[in-house]
Formats: C-alpha cells, structure tokens, sequence
C-alpha cells in the first residue's frame, strides 16, 4: 500500500465524487505538535485522498506499522496496490527508517490512521531564570595581589527572552514523547523542553564567561548569535535531538544583576576615580576597625576579619589605608617641626638667673619674661640687658 501523488485541483469540481474520503488535518495551529486522523470506520478506502498541507508531515500507520508517508504539500491518492512511495521532503530517509524498524504498540489491529506532525518552527516559547545565575564579569577586573594578576568580578544574573524549536524528527518524537495520542499539544512538553533550554543556556554562559571569552555581563543581550552557534558546535541541546525535537532560535531580551551584584559593579563604577575610591574605601575600612573595636568578641577577632576583608580585596583595603597612614605621618612629622620652631623663637634666657624658659616667667627665680626696664621714650616693658627698644628702636642707656 502507498500514496500517489495527485494532480494539483484534481480533487475539486466534476472529479470530487470519485475521491472515498478525504483525510486532512486543515488546522494545525502552533499549539499542536501531532494530530491523529482516520475515517468514522478507521479503514482507508483505495483511491481515498491523503491531504498533506504547508508545514505538516503525514505517515500512514496501519496496525501499527508504517505504511507510507509525506512532508510534502499536496494531494496524494492511497493505493492499496503500490508499494511505499514516502514523498518525503526533508524526511524521506526518517520514513524509510520507520517503515523498516518501527512498530507502534496501541494502535487498534484492522486499523489504518494517519498521524500529522507539525513541522513548523514552534514561536512565543518564553523562559527566565527562576534564580540568578553565576558569571564571571571581565569588563570590571579585581586586582588579585597573591598572583599579581587580575581576576574576572563574580556576579549573579537574572535572563529572560524566547526561544523557538521546531520537530525534527518524527520518527523520534512519536516513539519518544507523543506515543499514538489522538492528539499532542506543546503545552505537554514545553515546560520541559524550558528546563533543558536553561540548563542548556547556563552551560553556554559559563564558558561565555571564560578568559576565552571575556563577554562584559551587560552586553550579553547582544551575543544572540554567539549564543545559537555554540549550542550548534557543542550540541548542548542534544538530550533534545534525541528526542526529536531541536532548538532554532535563543533571543535574550534582557539581562539584570541581582542586588548584590548591582551594588558590586556601581561601587566598582565610583572607584574609577581614585579620590572616590579611596574615599570609599577607607570609608568602609574605617567602618569595620570601629566595628572591631566594638566586638564583643574582642578585638582580636574583629582586627582578623579586617585582614580577610583586605586579602578579599586583593589588598585594595591595605593599599588605600596604608597611602592614608603614609599621609597622616607625614602630616604629623610636619607639624611636629612646625612646632619645634615655634618653641625655639619662643625660648628666653632669665636675665637674672640665666635659665632657659619658654613660658612668661622663669621656672627657677620667677623673673618676668618681659624684664624689669621700660624704654624712656615709648614706655614699653624690655629686657634689662637690651641695648635698644624693640617696639620704637630708642636707645637704652
């Protein structure tokens, strides 16, 4: 038994009545991956008419062998008295392949079925991480001071877009997933195929994250083509192939940073400016040698997670607090000197006793700073042994 294909328009006007009956699946939406379709009798009758319409595959099914098939559009007449033809567009080794190996277990006996496949690309399949996902970040690179290299900033991202996937191969996806159902839906499988899409997808950007890579997080929206071929080249989708079914497109329509993440790169962002980064830094550093010294574990503990907070850091911690002790330090040596010339101007000999001071009154014989003279012409207070007023220049005799 097999098909013949018919005349395009034989079937309609004066040759209709000749036609048995007309197996067709006219509406195939994008919901319905596989329909069965016979007679009120479920026998075909000879010279009955197989329709095959744009995007479908049609295999004749008889006690649950396979007789013949088409993924071609068309009209084909059925012949019991032909040998299979399998008009198979893109399928016809997947139909011979069938014809030979399969038996479908639950097809009635003295029963003949026709089981349309939807080959269609399958759209509007939504996905999302349900919790975010690692990735290495090399477009904001930590300074790692153990090594003296650079290391990717980790993050967490939250994915969301669409992919699509269409059947094929029949063969595969009626003994793996459909079965002989009267009819199989997307609704069925989708949730599934989801599932491995985004195990599949954190597989992909894993290693998009990788030192070969280097794609910056932010941009990972734009690497949809990058994407599809890596799932092509390393077949991540391949417990899907097996099952019949494959990936055709992978669109990320957004990507974002879970909290943490985000507070990460902003601060990385502001610590492009030295000022900046040193302000917050030492900021956050002062901030936790207060919180140290608070412990009510004792210091010791709070100073040790300090040294962890410095070598997570790759040293940055120390790095700025170091650059600011330097600062301080010499801020203070400075005002140390300051001072020390200060004293030495300040410093007197008492004219009576000859001890150095440096307060207003001698600490052994507690003669004024100011002398025990006044200058005759302008009346100020001066040393006894001065020789001329400092205030008016006049001569002291």
């Amino acid at each position: 038994m097999g098909l013949i294909k018919s005349a395009i328009g034989a079937i309609g006007g004066t040759l209709h009545d000749q036609w048995k009956d007309i197996i067709a699946c006219e509406n195939m939406e994008n919901d319905v991956l596989m329909k069965k379709v016979t007679t009120d009798s479920g026998i075909i009758s000879k010279k009955s008419i197989i329709r095959v319409m744009p995007g479908q595959c049609a295999i004749i099914i008889q006690n649950g062998k396979v007789l013949d098939g088409s993924a071609e559009e068309g009209d084909y007449i059925f012949d019991e008295s032909t040998s299979p033809s399998f008009f198979g567009g893109d399928f016809g080794d997947v139909f011979k392949e069938m014809w030979k190996r399969f038996t479908y277990g639950g097809v009635a006996s003295d029963s003949q079925v026709v089981y349309y496949f939807n080959t269609k690309e399958i759209i509007d399949n939504k996905f999302g991480t349900a919790t975010p996902i690692p990735f290495q970040d090399w477009s904001h690179p930590v300074p790692n001071q153990m090594t003296g290299g650079i290391i990717p900033l980790s993050v967490k991202v939250k994915c969301y877009g669409k992919f699509t996937f269409k059947i094929s191969n029949p063969s595969l996806f009626m003994t793996e997933i459909a079965g002989t159902a009267d009819i199989y839906k997307k609704e069925q499988i989708v949730e599934q195929i989801r599932t491995e899409v985004i195990s599949t997808f954190q597989n992909i950007l894993n290693e998009l994250g990788t030192e070969k890579y280097k794609v910056p997080v932010l941009e990972l929206p734009s690497q949809t083509d990058e994407i599809k071929e890596m799932m092509d080249e390393k077949v991540y989708d391949k417990s899907l192939r097996d099952r019949g079914l494959t990936v055709i497109t992978f669109l990320i329509e957004s990507v974002s940073l879970d909290e943490k993440s985000e507070e990460y790169i902003n601060n990385y962002i502001l610590s492009a400016n030295t000022n900046m980064q040193q302000g917050t830094l030492t900021g956050a550093y002062a901030e936790a040698v207060k919180n140290a010294a608070n412990n009510s574990n004792g210091s010791a503990n709070g100073f040790m997670g300090i040294g962890m907070m410095n070598m997570a850091s790759g040293g940055a911690f120390g790095a700025v607090t170091n650059n600011k002790a330097t600062e301080n330090k010499e801020n203070t040596e400075q005002k140390s000197q300051d001072n020390n010339e200060k004293n030495e101007v300040n410093q007197w000999v008492c004219p009576n006793c000859g001890k150095e001071n440096k307060g207003k009154f001698c600490l052994r014989c507690g003669t004024s700073k100011q002398g025990d003279k006044k200058c005759p012409k302008c009346g100020s207070q001066i040393q006894s042994d001065a020789l001329f007023c400092p205030e008016c220049g006049e001569k002291i005799t």
